[in-house]
């Protein structure tokens, strides 16, 4: 059962990696003279599940670490960063479903949007290395 949330917690960054990837696309042919095709429908489907997921793996794995070892809070810095990847998922998301329903040309909003998302990925491949720290110590 606690294979559970590294799994989608893996699938949610491979995911978010490939947004991050048609995300940089755009910034190329916006701001960078790049001829590049953004497939905006993908970059918003795949990013809202993959924040989706993050925001699922910080709550199934506070109620796993409950329920499996009666306990909260005991992997150090791993739950320290998902509860700061927080403010930054509601960053990122509330600008890119913004964005989304509201769509016109704009150029602070979006660089936000990314800067969030940035931030957002590199955390959450900080939590890759933590997480197998947490699955050595306590899975295996």
């Amino acid at each position: 059962m606690l294979w559970i949330h590294p799994l989608l917690q893996a699938v949610a960054t491979l995911l978010a990696l490939n947004v991050a990837y048609l995300g940089v696309e755009r910034f190329a042919g916006r701001h960078l003279g790049a001829r590049r095709t953004f497939l905006w429908k993908r970059h918003v489907r795949l990013g809202l599940i993959a924040e989706l997921l993050w925001l699922g793996g910080l709550v199934g794995g506070l109620l796993m670490v409950r329920m499996s070892w009666s306990a909260n809070f005991v992997t150090g810095n791993h739950y320290k960063v998902a509860f700061a990847m927080l403010p930054f998922m509601a960053l990122s998301m509330g600008t890119g479903l913004f964005m989304n329903s509201n769509r016109k040309k704009r150029t602070l909003l979006p660089l936000v949007h990314g800067a969030a998302g940035g931030i957002l990925l590199l955390m959450a491949l900080y939590q890759v290395v933590s997480g197998w720290r947490v699955v050595q110590d306590f899975l295996l």
